[in-house]
């Protein structure tokens, strides 16, 4: 859910994860579950993305971060000239 709601494809998430495309595939569609450290690396690359995995008292769950405010700066503009 994640991953349709971000868009982004089986391929580039297993990248950034750095686990395969195989793995990922068979993890969403149920065929094996995957060692913590699968499970790990997945929810890192997700959330760098902009996901909040959490668990409001009905289960856990996923939902998309809300936007930036103008006053914050995105990591590709982060530099020294911006230290204030």
């Amino acid at each position: 859910m994640a991953r349709a709601g971000l868009g982004l494809t089986a391929g580039l998430l297993a990248e950034r994860a750095r686990v395969s495309k195989v793995t990922l595939s068979d993890f969403e569609k149920g065929k094996r579950s995957p060692h913590p450290r699968t499970i790990a690396a997945i929810r890192a690359a997700l959330e760098t993305v902009g996901v909040e995995f959490i668990d409001d008292g009905n289960g856990a769950g996923v939902r998309l971060k809300r936007e930036p405010s103008d006053a914050t700066i995105s990591l590709e503009e982060l530099n020294a000239e911006n230290d204030n």
